[in-house]
């Protein structure tokens, strides 16, 4: 599972910095150019991450915030070693 906070109508699509909510949970910025529109804007997030992470779209899926603009992803079908290099790729990234 990892906490997205996205913003649609962006100038372009991308992965942005990881922040911190006021409860201290860690979320990553997400950026994309699509239109909040339905479920268009979370097909878009999906995309982008999918392309960045080299797996399957159908492997990731919103779980949670279908509508907002905090959500929750899940990645199905990876293992505990893919899950282990997407959190060292998250690590690494600016706060």
């Amino acid at each position: 599972m990892l906490r997205l906070r996205v913003t649609p109508k962006a100038r372009a699509d991308r992965i942005g910095r990881v922040g911190q909510d006021a409860d201290g949970n860690a979320y990553l910025k997400v950026a994309f150019t699509q239109a909040p529109e339905k479920a268009k804007a979370n097909a878009a997030v999906i995309k982008l991450l999918a392309k960045e992470w080299g797996v399957a779209k159908s492997d990731l899926r919103v779980v949670s915030g279908e509508i907002g603009r905090d959500k929750v992803l899940e990645a199905r079908n990876r293992d505990a070693a893919w899950a282990a290099e997407m959190a060292a790729r998250v690590r690494k990234m600016d706060f």
